[in-house]
């Protein structure tokens, strides 16, 4: 006779086994999503002068390029994969990107996806063409942000994945969790530069006369300045730094818990 103190616990480990059984039958690696679809979505808007471009992405690699005139080119490839070329096709519609389009801001944002996907993944990778002194916003969580040739603001954030940027005339803020930032400036301006992660090493490449006022600061790993710099310091220890470029000018500040920082010339 089986007490009935046991009962519950009986019942409840039964219930369980079907569950335990389907999520064995899952094999949830990318690596076995063999399977994919493709579909490009391209959009093109006109936008203000000093005008703002925000993309949003969860999954994917964003790039802004820098061009003449004032009109902003988007081109997205959203990728569908799967085990199997049905799941992967079946998939792709359901990928969509959101856009809120006024004359001086053009947003666009890759929309979440409901429920719980198994067997399944996705990614939108987004190529942007925007007219060189418009202000920049750039978030993805998985994926790499790349920047070039931009005049106006820049902000850049991402959660897994590294930002890099060259040819850059104006300020920038950018934010890494699990990667490393890399900024060339063709000429330095006066707006501020701010450059952090948390994994990964912090470069920033400078033209030999530019004017600033850095501070570095690192915990696990080195701060390096090339001596080709004329950098006054006026603080320094193994995990910061402080001191003027060229007599002092546009605050920069470079940050990174594990990672080294690099200050060098370009080229």
């Amino acid at each position: 006779m089986v007490s009935t103190q046991l009962l519950p616990r009986v019942r409840y480990t039964v219930l369980l086994l079907p569950l335990v059984a389907a999520l064995a039958g899952c094999d949830l690696s990318v690596g076995n999503l063999t399977e994919r679809a493709t579909e490009e979505w391209t959009r093109s808007y006109p936008l203000a002068a000093g005008g703002e471009i925000r993309i949003g992405n969860t999954n994917g690699r964003v790039e802004v390029e820098g061009v003449d005139g004032s009109t902003v080119e988007i081109k997205a490839e959203k990728i569908a994969r799967s085990a199997t070329e049905t799941g992967a096709r079946e998939l792709l519609p359901r990928i969509t990107i959101r856009e809120d389009v006024q004359p001086d801001r053009v947003s666009v944002e890759t929309e979440k996806m409901n429920g719980i996907m198994i067997g399944a993944a996705f990614e939108v990778r987004y190529h942007v063409r925007a007219p060189k002194g418009a202000v920049v916003n750039v978030t993805t969580t998985n994926g790499g942000i790349g920047l070039t040739a931009l005049s106006g603001k820049v902000i850049a954030h991402t959660t897994n994945g590294g930002v890099t940027a060259k040819e850059l005339t104006g300020g920038i803020e950018a934010r890494s969790t699990n990667g490393g930032v890399s900024i060339d400036f063709a000429q330095l301006g006066t707006e501020r530069v701010s450059a952090r992660t948390t994994n990964g090493g912090v470069t920033i490449m400078l033209p030999d006369s530019a004017k600033a006022d850095v501070t570095a600061s690192c915990t696990n790993g080195g701060i390096i300045v090339s001596p080709d710099l004329t950098l006054a310091v006026t603080e320094q220890s193994r995990r910061r730094l402080e001191g003027r470029l060229n007599g002092g000018g546009t605050p920069i500040e470079l940050q990174t818990t594990n990672g080294g920082v690099r200050i060098k010339p370009r080229g």
